[in-house]
């Protein structure tokens, strides 16, 4: 048997574990959002306003079919840097080459469903006439290589398992610019427009997978899965992947409603809704990759039993998102007439786009408060949380203020759906410093939902418990 591998999170400094994490993965995440913004700059340079609403309708239809892949993701990686945290690399080995098969056939069942019914998809986001069936053309070129997302997403989630930031991250950064090479090859010289745009991501995304395939394995995280541990590694992970799932896919089902409330103020509006949800992205790379780089040090300390690195790291985490969301606005501010003049904005998108630079931008604190919450949540034993705080940031913290807002025109939608962000953001950081608070050392198994209402914390540990050591028999039996 192999000798156990350190746990890199479980000693040094906590802000420094976050930073180059986080860090790491924000160069990753924003040369990939720069792609898209490229994207969608090529697509306006055509002069062409059925284009630009497609982009955003196929960006609102590909936010649900990602989320899909994140949830799973972020199970994966909750889990194997447990196992890591607590010594056990063998069986994380084995649970990642069981769960990454299983993503990729989840995937390619959503992506093949998408592709074939993607006309009624469209109609349901409000897309019609020439935009429908523009974005229709993408979806169906897309959608039957979503499984590389899943493949390469699954790769990035064990690297940064691991701790091995700096390798997700060039993996990454590689496939962005192979699009940002390919794309205006494809949109301008082949006259391919939005059909280029597609072919390009699909390559940027086998790219991806392939080239964190190889990296994983040199970390000796993937094997040939085997098919008698497939479903109790599934089951195991799923535990918090189903509740992530749910958790991420709530924010497009909450931009279903936006967008379909910006339709109803026409192109212009769509095309400004469009825009931000590509500003976003890029403006706010360390947010969002503060959910998926935190995660791992806060599993790997809570498997060591190291609960007071626990919250250091939660801690740490809103300083750096406080701190993010200031930067950007201050670079933003000023800076939005050359925004308006990048993306030829005129009328309500250009109206749309400088109440963001200006206003609603400083609403991001309490978005990026929410995401560091649920990664709290995801990795320390209570999905069921993020999941409720993110389903009611998208309904009741969505819905009645863009329907209210929707009376003061496509702006009121903008601060409409601001506002709810900042009730559920607060709320969900009192509620994660309650659940770090309460933590108590012990054997605890991620994903196995502990504060379900009737249970125990005394059962709940012992039914963890005796998972764990079945788990472990099993083990020993298969390798004898």
């Amino acid at each position: 048997m192999k000798a156990c591998r350190p746990a890199r999170f479980c000693s040094g400094d906590i802000m420094r574990h976050v930073v180059v994490m986080a860090g790491t993965g924000a160069i990753g995440l924003m040369a990939v959002f720069a792609v898209d913004l490229l994207n969608l700059f090529y697509i306006s340079r055509l002069n062409d306003p059925a284009l630009t609403a497609a982009i955003g309708f196929t960006g609102a239809v590909g936010y649900v079919q990602i989320a899909v892949s994140i949830g799973m993701s972020i199970g994966l990686g909750a889990v194997i840097a447990r196992q890591i945290g607590a010594g056990r690399h063998d069986r994380a080995r084995r649970i990642a080459s069981s769960f990454l098969l299983v993503m990729t056939a989840v995937m390619v069942a959503l992506g093949l469903a998408t592709a074939i019914f993607s006309t009624p998809i469209l109609h349901l986001f409000g897309a019609t006439g020439r935009v429908a069936e523009q974005a229709g053309q993408y979806i169906r070129i897309v959608s039957p290589a979503l499984w590389l997302v899943a493949a390469g997403m699954g790769c990035s989630s064990l690297l940064r398992a691991v701790g091995d930031a700096k390798q997700s991250m060039n993996v990454t950064l590689i496939g962005a610019l192979a699009s940002a090479m390919l794309d205006p090859l494809l949109i301008f010289w082949l006259h391919l427009g939005l059909a280029g745009a597609a072919i390009s991501t699909i390559l940027s995304r086998g790219l991806v997978a392939i080239l964190g395939y190889l990296a994983v394995r040199r970390h000796d995280l993937l094997a040939m899965p085997s098919t008698r541990y497939i479903l109790h590694d599934a089951k195991l992970v799923g535990g918090v992947a189903m509740p992530a799932i749910l958790t991420n896919l709530a924010t497009p089902i909450g931009g279903l409603f936006v967008t379909h409330a910006m339709a109803t103020f026409g192109l212009a509006a769509v095309a400004g809704q469009a825009t931000i949800d590509r500003i976003v992205p890029v403006a706010f790379a360390f947010v969002f990759a503060l959910t998926g780089s935190v995660g791992p040090i806060m599993s790997q300390n809570q498997g060591a039993g190291q609960l007071d690195r626990v919250r250091q790291t939660l801690v740490a985490a809103l300083k750096l998102v406080a701190l993010c969301v200031a930067l950007t606005w201050t670079i933003l501010l000023p800076a939005q007439n050359l925004v308006v003049q990048a993306f030829a904005a005129q009328g309500t998108t250009a109206d749309l786009i400088r109440l963001f630079c200006t206003w609603t931008v400083g609403g991001y604190l309490f978005i990026g408060m929410l995401f560091v919450a649920n990664t709290a949540f995801n990795n320390l034993g209570f999905p069921l949380y993020s999941t409720l705080f993110n389903w009611g940031r998208a309904t009741l913290g969505t819905i009645p203020f863009v329907w209210i807002g929707m009376r003061f025109g496509p702006c009121g939608v903008q601060v409409g759906q601001v506002l709810g962000s900042v009730v559920f953001g607060t709320w969900a950081v009192l509620t994660a410093f309650s659940v770090v608070r309460n933590l108590k050392p012990g054997r605890i198994v991620p994903g196995l939902a502990t504060e379900l209402p009737g249970r125990t914390a005394k059962s709940a540990m012992a039914e963890l418990n005796e998972l764990d050591e079945e788990d472990q028999i099993a083990e020993d039996v298969a390798r004898v």
